[in-house]
């Protein structure tokens, strides 16, 4: 055996010591789940039926990984793969420890779960959820899914706007009244979701018997706003991210009693969180529901204390 023939033996033994090292080692247990974490200073809350809601919420487009992210398609695989279950459960209880007491969605099955999960391993966040199940006339579907959903630990619901809206073009104010009914029924806070300002329009008009209003809300100073031409297109060829019109906005809502959750913020994004909370609330709003990932809570939620802290002048009277 010569010096090359020496080492090339070694080197070999080394590697199949250090294989079979690797083999052998067990893979570590899961660890368990980490109790919740104490909040720090809690946020500003008002009081909707008979909820204390913080004036953020977290919005679960990111948690159900229904993203608007125009025609970049991408970002939903993206989303998916970010926000795991466990990352859904992360990102609650960081928004609860921040102060963040309340949350709203639709309500898919899995992601569903997930709050049921959290609620089951001590969180206390609340839920505001519009059932998916179609308004018809006999109520009997969106009845049955509201009574399962305040089952299970619902706060409030309130009706979808991607109902509302096509209700209140096709003037059935009666099956809003009645969508909001049933909730009120179950016992829970009954609210109005909607992007086209006529459903409020149509709810005051009516005195349809809402607790609450969730409504787009954020100006159009951002790049990929909307080009004039598109704000005389039929409302329904709109990107669910839009206000319309917000100085209608501002106008119509500076007479509404009822308190209101503006959605749609930072319009997917597009608006920076600083310039978006403090439009939204010197122009009138009560509450403002916030998609964020949970990287994006502590500087949203210092940013909202801080934006809260130093309001200017509001358009319209607290509500909530």
């Amino acid at each position: 055996m010569n010096r090359r023939t020496f080492l090339n033996t070694l080197a070999a033994s080394a590697a199949g010591a250090l294989a079979s090292s690797k083999i052998s080692v067990a893979a570590p247990a899961a660890p368990p789940a980490a109790p919740l974490k104490p909040p720090l200073d809690a946020l500003p809350t008002g009081k909707i039926g008979s909820l204390q809601v913080s004036r953020m919420l977290l919005g679960g487009n990111l948690l159900t990984h229904f993203t608007h992210s125009r025609d970049l398609k991408y970002v939903y695989n993206l989303c998916a793969h970010y926000n795991t279950d466990d990352k859904i459960m992360e990102t609650l209880a960081l928004a609860e420890r921040h102060g963040i007491n309340t949350l709203s969605m639709h309500n898919p099955p899995h992601p569903m779960s997930v709050l049921q999960k959290y609620r089951q391993q001590g969180g206390k966040m609340q839920w505001i959820i519009c059932p998916t199940a179609p308004v018809l006339p006999d109520m009997k579907a969106y009845t049955d899914m509201v009574k399962q959903l305040v089952d299970i630990g619902c706060d409030a619901i309130y009706l979808w706007g991607v109902h509302a809206d096509p209700l209140a073009a096709q003037g059935k104010a009666d099956l809003i009244a009645k969508a909001v009914e049933v909730a009120k029924d179950a016992g829970v806070p009954s609210g109005v979701g909607c992007h086209d300002l006529n459903v409020v329009s149509v709810c005051e008009q009516n005195k349809v018997p809402c607790d609450f209003y969730i409504k787009t809300f954020h100006h159009h100073r951002y790049p990929s706003g909307p080009r004039p031409e598109q704000l005389t297109a039929p409302y329904a060829e709109h990107p669910g991210y839009w206000c319309r019109d917000p100085q209608k906005t501002i106008e119509v809502m500076q007479n509404v009693t009822k308190p209101w959750i503006a959605f749609k913020v930072m319009a997917a994004g597009a608006i920076p969180p600083a310039d978006a909370f403090k439009y939204v609330f010197e122009n009138g709003a009560d509450h403002s529901l916030v998609g964020m990932f949970d990287f994006e809570i502590a500087p949203d939620v210092n940013i909202m204390k801080s934006t809260l802290a130093n309001l200017g002048p509001r358009a319209r009277a607290w509500r909530s």
